[in-house]
């Protein structure tokens, strides 16, 4: 009985030393995140279509992307028009920057928009920055619009 205690003891003090480094490590964990917002509004006229509006009827309407990066991991959060094929397009384009997709949730919000989450994986050969992923979804987006 007494060895099981000691045994038991060494293994509980093996847990907190564990959790302190696991909790200094976050602690000291970098996380860079860029947030690429510009707000629209969806109008309907006299005879029930919608557009999207951005205040400007001359600005190119863009879709609102966030990328957060946490050691090789990557968060994408994108609002986008629904548009046929634009899932395909951002798959094709984030895995063309050499992540993995790790999960994908594609929601519809509302009956004009979708709300795309993706968290991926950074391969080895992954050389861009946040600022790049932004700017490429941002290029793919507009492609299909």
């Amino acid at each position: 009985m007494d060895k099981i205690l000691g045994d038991t003891v060494k293994y509980l003090e093996y847990l907190q030393q564990r959790v302190e480094l696991l909790e200094e490590h976050a602690a000291n964990q970098a996380t860079e995140s860029v947030v690429v917002v510009k707000k629209s509004q969806i109008t309907v006229d006299e005879e029930g279509y919608a557009d999207w509006n951005s205040g400007n009827s001359t600005e190119q309407r863009l879709p609102e992307i966030e990328a957060r990066v946490c050691n090789n991991n990557i968060l994408l959060k994108i609002q986008c028009e629904k548009v046929k094929g634009v899932i395909v397009k951002i798959l094709d384009e984030v895995e063309r920057l050499n992540l993995v997709i790790v999960n994908a949730s594609v929601v519809p919000f509302g009956t004009l928009a979708l709300n795309v989450s993706i968290i991926a994986e950074m391969e080895k050969e992954f050389s861009f920055s946040t600022n790049d992923v932004v700017t490429a979804l941002r290029c793919a987006l507009q492609a299909t619009a």
